[in-house]
């Protein structure tokens, strides 16, 4: 199988991109998508050319590192799914691949295809934590959960924070991100304590970085782990009750 890569290359963040076309000749269609690019790197670094620059990790779907755009599809055109577990299989000889980082002012290029993503780190930083005192491990059972509460902080919680949902954006919002890393807090018992200072204090910092979002529903279809843009409404729900709630612990105090 035969493929030619149309990539962008940047030498740096100051640096002007362009698209450089690179063939990419015997290409097995069981090969992942990062694997292809592994072989068009050593073919590169072979001809004494700088290998494409691109974030990788677990290459099992679970770091979100491996984040690509894919024919102006974030991960690719298999939904649900991350870059590393898209495979050749799902492109035909012949054609022609897009390859571009995600495209947002808050993930500012570092190399080709590498992106910035401590945008997410200062939103997790905010308040993607429980610092309230809860005592000791206890057993797993002793505190009662519906079990469609726990289903739903787990579905939260599946977000890998790989940016398709700010890629695919139109307005480069990152409230599913977020919704996500507040929902699967402030649906437990442990997370109440915190559970509006919490949502307050990421949602104001996402918005130092983040576009506003105009429920385009874009995030949710780009999503590699396809969380529920639902969680977006539970966490304005939050937000803006902890602008009440907050004001009169203020007062209080």
């Amino acid at each position: 199988m035969n493929v030619t890569l149309k990539v962008w290359r940047q030498e740096g963040p100051d640096a002007p991109g362009r698209f450089d076309t690179i063939s990419a000749p015997g290409v097995n269609d069981e090969m992942s998508f990062l694997e292809m690019l592994d072989l068009v790197n050593e073919r590169l670094i072979n001809e004494g050319q700088d290998a494409i620059a691109f974030d990788h990790d677990c290459r099992e779907g679970i770091c979100g590192t491996c984040s690509l755009m894919i024919n102006g599809q974030a991960h690719g055109p298999q939904k649900g799914t991350a870059t590393c577990q898209l495979h050749m299989r799902k492109f035909s000889n012949g054609d022609e691949i897009v390859i571009e980082p995600w495209r947002a002012t808050a993930f500012p290029v570092i190399k080709d295809l590498m992106v910035d993503r401590s945008a997410f780190d200062r939103i997790v930083e905010a308040g993607g934590f429980i610092t309230a005192e809860t005592g000791g491990a206890s057993d797993a059972n002793l505190t009662p959960i519906p079990k469609p509460v726990a289903d739903s902080a787990m579905d939260a919680a599946a977000c890998i924070g790989c940016g398709a949902c700010v890629a695919a954006c139109p307005n480069s919002a990152a409230q599913l991100f977020t919704a996500a890393k507040v929902g699967h807090l402030n649906l437990m018992p442990q997370g109440q304590p915190e559970r509006y200072r919490r949502v307050e204090a990421m949602v104001d910092t996402m918005e130092d970085f983040f576009g506003s979002c105009t429920n385009h529903g874009e995030c949710e279809e780009a999503c590699p782990k396809e969380i529920s843009i639902d969680f977006i409404a539970l966490m304005n729900k939050d937000y803006l009750a902890s602008k009440f709630k907050n004001r009169r612990l203020t007062a209080r105090s």
